[in-house]
């Protein structure tokens, strides 16, 4: 009994390790060519894949790995190596369980370090927070947030000449669209040097 749907896949091999009766892993060799391309593992004998691994390259080295982590038969996690160079550069995570992903780190300079970290803090599956480590030296240099959800960033940090502090912070305050708040610390001292807020009546005010 399959409960893969691929018991009529002349180049899938499907295994019931414990007797269950329901096969706990299947490997698939798509192309033919004796390298496995995709594998599913039932690791709960429930009779549903909550593992699944794809060598979306074909170069016999797993790069991607989609995994039901409360077996609750819908996909929570996500994980890629886009590049194939042994680290993930995407990691996607659906926290609570309901198909959408509200989490994830995407490693950008194939560093092995994630340098963007993207949160969906309300689970609207909408993404209203990113921070982003652009020299990846472990400090993020730009935080920003959509504190609405309207898809608009209204408030934002920047770390410009990557110390590891903040010294550039502009913000929506009336949720419009339209930065109306920015403040630089141009000297690195902690103390602000330029501030300008824009009331509503033209050009910012200093």
């Amino acid at each position: 009994m399959s409960d893969f749907g691929l018991e009529d896949d002349a180049a899938a091999a499907s295994y019931d390790t414990d007797g269950d009766g329901y096969d706990d892993a299947v490997a698939v060799d798509s192309d033919g060519d004796g390298i496995v391309d995709a594998a599913g593992y039932d690791t709960d004998g429930d009779g549903f894949v909550d593992i699944a691994e794809a060598d979306l390259d074909g170069d016999g080295v797993t790069d991607t790995v989609v995994d039901d982590t409360d077996y609750d038969g819908v996909a929570d996690r996500v994980v890629a190596d886009t590049d194939a160079d042994g680290y993930a550069d995407i990691d996607v995570v659906d926290t609570d369980a309901d198909g959408v992903f509200e989490s994830g780190a995407v490693d950008t300079n194939a560093d092995g370090v994630a340098d963007t970290i993207v949160v969906d803090n309300d689970a609207d599956g909408a993404f209203d927070e990113a921070y982003t480590d652009s020299d990846g030296d472990g400090a993020p240099d730009v935080h920003v947030v959509d504190s609405d959800g309207d898809g608009v960033i209204d408030a934002g940090e920047i770390d410009t000449d990557s110390d590891g502090t903040y010294d550039t912070v502009a913000a929506d305050s009336d949720g419009d669209g339209v930065v109306d708040v920015a403040a630089v610390d141009v000297d690195q001292d902690g103390v602000l040097d330029v501030a300008a807020v824009d009331v509503g009546e033209g050009p910012f005010q200093a």
